[in-house]
């Protein structure tokens, strides 16, 4: 094979094999034991989580890139690649190497499925539409682990507010709409209720720009009295908590915003989801006061 030939297929040779490793660090389950280092790598390249899938703009790095960097040398090298792709099918040893490059990329558009497949079996929390108390759906489902930092810089576990009702629910500091609005509404579901002495979770959505050490600041600008807390945590932490609570979600890597359902869960006395709502004061009330019913 002549040099024009064997650099554009060493080149096709280095992108397939890039475009592999990029696909395997985006979509491939971190395990617990995994370093800091790789699970950042993730976040920084796709916007991936531990246990979860890229957001969109990390679906159009690794859809957009390696097909920018074939479209540039099929522009530069384009009949040297041909002739030398012909080259290689018109030997058997040629022809065994294209056969095991393509059964590899059959192979991992297969994977790739499962792996989407599996992640979409943790489907987002369904919200009930707007309707009388009688018609809520009992989830009765064990609340998630929640192992995160409060405002005051511990640790924090539902086993905190055990023996309780617990109002959970989900917002960022940034966010100027709908999250206060949500954070409100839990504030006052929770004074309404007074008589069951319900405690109230917010948990970060952006642990990007809402790091334990700001929870303070945050928690005053939410107007969190009592023993409310605000928590947060390590960019994975936090997003295998929203991961595990089922709290849909999109995050603009941009502006950093997130778009998602002014989600609150009624957790009872003893661990369980209850309810979902899409916040309104006096419902969540009403499904505190149903929710060890």
């Amino acid at each position: 094979m002549r040099a024009r030939e064997l650099v554009p297929v060493g080149l096709l040779a280095v992108i397939i094999a890039v475009t592999a490793a990029w696909w395997a660090l985006a979509l491939w389950p971190l395990p617990e034991s995994a370093p800091a280092w790789l699970a950042r790598a993730r976040w920084v390249c796709f916007n991936a989580p531990p246990e979860g899938l890229p957001n969109g703009g990390g679906w159009l790095l690794l859809v957009a890139q390696p097909l920018s960097m074939i479209g540039a040398l099929l522009v530069v090298w384009g009949d040297g690649l041909r002739q030398g792709l012909g080259r290689c099918a018109a030997t058997p040893l040629g022809r065994s190497a294209l056969l095991a490059v393509a059964a590899a990329l059959l192979v991992g558009v297969g994977a790739t499925g499962v792996r989407v497949a599996r992640a979409a079996d943790r489907p987002a929390a369904a919200l009930p539409p707007p309707g009388p108390i009688e018609t809520y759906p009992r989830i009765d489902r064990a609340a998630p682990p929640l192992s995160l930092i409060d405002q005051h810089g511990d640790a924090f576990t539902l086993a905190r507010f055990h023996g309780r009702p617990v109002i959970v629910t989900f917002a960022f500091a940034h966010c100027t709409a709908i999250c206060p609005l949500v954070v409100q509404d839990a504030l006052r579901a929770r004074d309404l209720a007074a008589d069951l002495a319900p405690a109230l979770v917010v948990i970060t959505l952006d642990p990007w720009r809402d790091p334990p050490e700001r929870l303070g600041a945050i928690a005053a600008q939410w107007r969190l009295t009592g023993d409310a807390v605000a928590l947060s945590g390590s960019v994975e932490a936090v997003e295998a908590v929203l991961d595990d609570w089922r709290v849909g979600r999109s995050r603009d890597p941009v502006t950093g915003d997130v778009v998602h359902p002014p989600l609150v869960y009624v957790v009872n006395r003893d661990g369980r989801i209850a309810y979902a709502a899409a916040g309104d004061a006096a419902t969540i009330a009403a499904l505190i006061s149903r929710a060890d019913g």
